[in-house]
């Protein structure tokens, strides 16, 4: 045996070896609840963690969804942690219940072995509590589109990650264009590693256009604090009835912001866009004082063709500008000096933050301070060193029709990748509770509310 031989003998035997070494530690490794210091110590340290895997967002749905949060990690015989997951369990009746997993186990999905093992334990955990199935949605990216909509690689398998969950027993619920799941089936991230020129540069000539006029007008972002918030949600009610959507009660907001501030586990922040009426009413009366010196110079009694044309356009600008200022007055009456027309809450977590919630008014829609607030929170997330930026949700089907294809376009008009995530997965443990909790149940919920409807509208033509 030459020498080469040799190592080749031992470098194989030592890969061998590793692996069954590997092997044995997951497979004697077992379920454990953490606590929050070794949950979260673990979880910040992940490439793939999110706001939604985090212990606060478990609190959260405790306090405001009435979920039970589990916060539960695979333990091997070291006391190593080898991955994580956030069960919230929902309860049911008879005893039953189904536990939801937040954007998956935390964990390498590429890891057979591992998937496997995790799979093994929470199962037989949820078997514990009488739960009728699993749902998880892994934050593992299905497609991946850059803002020219060119498909990207992706540094793992998606496909074969996918028949792995579906051998191990997990069925997948399908690819759904819209908002149908838990969680958002696609998004918009922006990669904060480049530059914050590359980042603007991808920005559409549209956007670059109006965060261009808002600087020019007296608008201005700043970030709020727990006082703002009912600024915050008002602009959230006005955004709920003009986009025909339904949000949360101020209470739940109120919690959020509290429950991410108050830990080391996140951080929620609201940034601001505001307009300052005194400063634009002055600026207005400036400009209609240069346009009645340009009317008083004019020779009244004796007007060419061009100067007429000249005093009707100056006297329209004159009506135009009274007009304005007599409309910021109503405003500042109503709304103060300082009024705020766009207000979003973004959530930190470890390196990556998430466009939450977005609310704005319903008046001086031209200024476009939406449009600038968005890039000061960009700015903010870069500045900040976090890593990726997430406009957390968008559709799939992007007919004009879709009532939220506007939406996305806005969204689109930042140049962030268009992400389709590979979507959810139920793990069942009593078909026959599943069958009737998921189908039978909401059947009978739908016939009974179209039962309703019907009455009312019978109820309404015996009226008339």
């Amino acid at each position: 045996m030459n020498t080469n031989q040799v190592f080749f003998f031992v470098d194989y035997y030592f890969l061998w070896y590793t692996n069954k070494r590997k092997e044995r530690m997951i497979k004697m490794a077992r379920l454990a609840r953490l606590s929050e210091e070794a949950y979260e110590n673990y979880l910040k340290k992940q490439p793939k963690s999110h706001f939604l895997q985090s212990y606060s967002w478990g609190e959260l749905s405790k306090i405001k969804k009435n979920l039970t949060p589990y916060y539960l990690g695979l333990v091997d015989e070291k006391k190593n942690i080898l991955g994580t997951a956030l069960l919230l369990q929902k309860h049911l009746p008879m005893n039953y219940c189904y536990f939801y997993c937040p954007r998956g186990y935390v964990i390498n999905y590429g890891d057979e072995k591992l998937l496997e093992e995790m799979t093994r334990e929470i199962i037989k955990f949820a078997r514990s509590k009488k739960a009728i199935f699993v749902k998880i949605d892994p934050d593992l990216i299905y497609k991946d589109y850059n803002y020219l909509d060119e498909e990207q690689s992706l540094p793992y398998d998606t496909n074969k990650i996918f028949e792995n969950l579906k051998k191990l027993g997990y069925k997948h619920l399908g690819f759904t264009k819209n908002f149908e799941t838990m969680q958002p089936r696609y998004t918009f991230r922006i990669d904060l590693n480049q530059s914050l020129d590359k980042i603007e540069e991808h920005f559409s000539k549209t956007t670059k256009q109006r965060i261009a006029k808002a600087k020019k007008l007296d608008t201005y972002v700043e970030i709020g604090t727990e006082k703002d918030l009912k600024d915050f949600y008002h602009l959230m009610t006005l955004t709920e009835t003009r986009k025909d959507f339904v949000s949360y009660n101020e209470d739940y907001y109120n919690t959020l912001y509290d429950i991410f501030n108050g830990s080391k586990n996140g951080k929620a922040t609201l940034f601001l866009g505001k307009v300052d009426i005194d400063r634009t009413i002055k600026k207005i009366k400036e400009n209609l004082k240069t346009v009645n010196n340009q009317i008083s110079i004019l020779p009244i009694d004796n007007l060419s063709k061009s100067a007429k044309n000249k005093l009707n356009e100056l006297t329209k600008q004159k009506d135009n500008y009274n007009k304005e200022i007599k409309k910021f007055e109503n405003y500042k009456k109503e709304y103060g000096n300082n009024l705020t027309l766009s207000a979003h809450m973004i959530v930190e977590y470890a390196d990556k933050a998430w466009v939450l919630y977005a609310g704005n008014h319903n008046i001086l829609t031209e200024t476009y301070v939406n449009y600038y607030t968005y890039e000061e929170h960009i700015k903010y997330c870069k500045e900040k060193g976090l890593k990726v930026y997430d406009q957390f949700g968008t559709i799939g089907d992007l007919s004009k029709e879709n009532p939220r294809f506007g939406l996305h376009e806005f969204k689109k008009k930042f140049g962030g990748d268009y992400i389709e995530f590979l979507g959810e997965f139920d793990y069942v443990t009593n078909k026959l509770m599943y069958f009737v909790f998921t189908k039978l149940v909401p059947f009978y919920r739908k016939m009974v509310r179209n039962k309703s409807k019907k009455e009312i509208e019978n109820e309404v033509k015996k009226n008339k």
